[in-house]
């Protein structure tokens, strides 16, 4: 874990600076440099667990990308803060926001290019995702109201609601669908909170943005439920002798379901 521990210091030393580089130029209070910095030390805690949890003593080419968009994060974490207690212009705001979503199509062009998929560089990818989207939702809950936070929150309610419904946990199909909803978050929230749209256009665009997000939500909880009920249905123990009514209706349901768990959408 040597390696690790020191990119993680690194990555910890580069959100400090650009924490610093902030504060220098646009003013940063310490509502910033509270966020900023705990989210820094967050961000070790849990990528630290992750990476041990996939036994990993090194971060690949890909991951040191999305630690540099989980740095950009940061900042952008620092100045929604200190943006809120009436500081940080939204004119610096929304260009690191922006560079950190555009990065977010180059770390998976670079572990394909390089060969380093892994489960760890996934899980850093989408938690970085999840949290940028939480973050723009609470800047555009400012101007929009409180509802907005439900974009930002959903994943983490997705999260959640498996605990209680392990299923939700299942693996679903790759989706183009899927990935370009999720890429339109970020870029719709930005747009709403910019400042640069008028009120009832960035309101439209916000709407559209958790429409979206609640439709792609809903067909996954469908597939996985489905999924979830073929499996049930196979484990069914084989009906007695006699029961041949039974037996058609068993093997129609289990036709229709597995159709269904192998689409890809």
């Amino acid at each position: 874990m040597g390696s690790l521990v020191r990119q993680q210091a690194a990555g910890a030393g580069a959100q400090v600076a650009l924490l610093g580089v902030l504060a220098l130029t646009v003013g940063l209070g310490a509502a910033g440099w509270a966020a900023g910095l705990a989210y820094a030390v967050g961000l070790w805690a849990l990528l630290a667990g992750a990476a041990r949890k996939a036994g990993a003593r090194s971060l690949g080419p890909a991951d040191h990308v999305t630690l540099a968009r989980a740095i950009l994060i940061g900042g952008v974490t620092a100045l929604v803060a200190n943006h809120l207690n009436g500081g940080a212009p939204l004119a610096v705001l929304v260009p690191l926001a922006s560079v950190a979503l555009a990065l977010d199509a180059v770390d998976g062009q670079v572990a394909r290019r390089t060969g380093t998929s892994s489960a760890l560089g996934a899980r850093f990818d989408m938690e970085s995702d999840a949290f940028l989207i939480l973050v723009l939702s609470v800047l555009a809950a400012e101007t929009f109201g409180y509802w907005v936070l439900v974009i930002g929150l959903m994943r983490y309610a997705f999260v959640a609601a498996s605990w209680a419904l392990p299923w939700l946990n299942g693996t679903l199909p790759p989706s183009r669908a899927r990935k370009v909803v999720a890429a339109l978050q970020g870029v719709l929230l930005v747009a709403a909170a910019s400042g640069l749209l008028p009120h009832l256009a960035g309101l439209a665009v916000t709407v559209a943005a958790l429409a979206t997000l609640v439709w792609s939500f809903g067909r996954d909880v469908l597939w996985l439920h489905s999924a979830h009920r073929a499996h049930r249905t196979a484990a069914l123990p084989e009906p007695r002798a006699g029961h041949a009514t039974c037996v058609v209706r068993r093997r129609s349901t289990l036709r229709r379901h597995h159709h269904l768990a192998t689409r890809n959408p």
